[in-house]
């Protein structure tokens, strides 16, 4: 993409900075999220800012703005807007003010990435530092925007699978969590909505997981976040198959398909082997039976995975089919009666471990818990199952799913302050904004953060949002190792909180 970040906006921007009050200096803003539209997430995990500021404020504001001919940037900034509302329409004084300058006069304080925020609590405020900048604070709301909210939720989503996982892991299992960070695996990719859509999203889903197949989620957290895959764990995946293979090795053919696969191809390690293309209960009932023996006799696991159906019904049984059926036992307990497995400390059954499943196809929360909770019942552990999860969780959702929003709290004409809100008649109490100058404090009686708003600068000054960006530089950093400390320090308290309610 090649248009000059100046242009990143919705249209109704390009005149404010004539529409505010005559002596305006200041505009002070904040992004928060304002309601959840999913009654079990109340928290929603800050992730996304720092790429924002690398990538939109220093690299494209530098390459396509600042180090362009100021003649070349207003030619094009008056070429666009003539065409756009009419010739001559807009002044652009300002955007040539803005250019002279060199650097964007922006501060702002954030929560550290990885932070679970509940609701009404804003990630972050925004303000300009010089006063004839004043504009440019809720110039960058579309952007802002349009950037944060994706990932952000995607990171959240990821973290409600993370919990369930766990917590199906701590009563199945026992004190073993290695597994849980490959259950949960991102398949989105191809359903995302772009190649940015799919990084950002891709990421949000590696704070809380190693399994990916989107590859360039690694390389996006390489390059913003100091990853480094050679020092630590990023992303991974395994060799797996796909239709187009199965097929070409023909239907009456297949088990010499699967044989191959699993002596000559990948004689050892873990391979996943799409097992639906045509009869999965085939592939379950017969030729899983007649490779046993090689199957056992590798080195590493074979992991099935089917494609289509019910997942529920496919992967733990479906109690309203014929008893005794490959359908009623579903394809975990046809293979416990193939391979055994173990016991685990719980007293759960677990697969062998040269044998395994996963299914990505339709994946939601709720039928995640659905099929770990039916595995469960049977007496079976979470972890004979990877779930795969793609753009059906990943791309399902708006802006709205949380309500996020970039809202004005305070300004200040000709120097004096002034607390500003919206507070519609019409509308449920969801769109009414903060007022004045915030501060994010951790609250002593809950441990969780809180806002309060009409702050004195002393008190802004204060808090746990802190400056990461001043006047075209980032101030503060965080890595991947860092937002996963976060993360998974979040899900240990909340752990903690629902062992102390089951104990009370």
């Amino acid at each position: 993409m090649n248009i000059a970040p100046i242009l990143l906006k919705d249209g109704y921007k390009v005149g404010h900075k004539f529409q505010y009050p005559e002596g305006t200096t200041l505009v002070y803003s904040n992004l928060t999220p304002r309601k959840s539209r999913d009654a079990d997430i109340q928290e929603v995990v800050f992730f996304g800012m720092q790429y924002f500021m690398e990538e939109y404020l220093i690299r494209q504001f530098n390459e396509h703005f600042f180090r362009l001919p100021k003649a070349q940037v207003l030619e094009m900034y008056a070429r666009r807007m003539d065409n756009y509302l009419g010739k001559d329409s807009i002044p652009y004084q300002h955007i040539a003010d803005l250019h002279d300058l060199g650097y964007l006069p922006l501060e702002i304080k954030a929560l550290p990435e990885g932070t679970l925020v509940p609701m009404r609590v804003p990630f972050f405020t925004i303000r300009n530092t010089k006063p004839e900048f004043f504009w440019l604070t809720n110039m960058l709301e579309t952007l802002l925007s349009a950037i944060l909210w994706k990932p952000s939720t995607s990171a959240t989503t990821a973290f409600r699978y993370l919990k369930t996982f766990t917590r199906f892991a701590r009563e199945t299992v026992g004190e073993d969590m290695g597994f849980v960070p490959w259950q949960g695996h991102d398949f989105s990719f191809r359903g995302m909505s772009g190649v940015e859509d799919a990084l950002l999203s891709g990421a949000g889903h590696l704070l809380s997981f190693a399994g990916t197949d989107t590859i360039p989620a690694i390389d996006f957290l390489e390059q913003y976040y100091g990853a480094d895959s050679t020092k630590e764990l990023v992303g991974g995946s395994v060799p797996a198959t796909e239709h187009s293979v199965m097929c070409m090795g023909t239907e009456d053919a297949e088990i010499e398909t699967f044989e191959r696969l699993i002596t000559t191809v990948y004689p050892a390690g873990i391979v996943s082997i799409v097992s639906d293309t045509w009869d999965f209960w085939q592939v379950i009932t017969d030729f899983l039976p007649r490779l046993k023996d090689k199957i056992l006799a590798r080195d590493g696991k074979v992991v099935i995975r089917p494609d289509s159906g019910d997942p529920v019904k496919i992967i733990a049984g479906d109690p309203d089919a014929p008893a005794g059926t490959p359908e009623h036992k579903g394809a975990i307990e046809c293979m416990w009666e193939i391979f055994g497995g173990t016991i685990t400390p719980q007293g759960y059954k677990l697969l062998d471990g040269h044998i395994g499943l996963i299914y990505g196809d339709s994946i939601t929360t709720e039928r995640q818990e659905a099929i770990l909770g039916q595995l469960k019942a049977k007496g079976f552990a979470s972890y004979n199952v990877v779930l795969g999860i793609g753009s059906f969780t990943y791309e399902y959702v708006t802006r709205d799913t949380f309500g996020f929003a970039m809202k004005a709290t305070y300004g200040e004409i000709n120097g004096v302050g002034r607390s500003i809100f919206k507070a519609p008649k019409t509308d449920d109490g969801t769109k009414n904004s903060a007022k004045g100058l915030l501060q994010v404090f951790t609250d002593p009686a809950t441990g969780k953060l809180a806002l309060k708003d009409e702050c004195t600068w002393d008190e802004e000054a204060q808090g746990e949002l802190q400056t990461v960006f001043r006047d075209g530089k980032i101030t503060q950093s965080h890595t991947l190792a860092d937002i996963r400390a976060r993360i998974q320090a979040s899900l240990e308290k909340e752990l903690a909180a629902s062992d102390a309610a089951v104990l009370a």
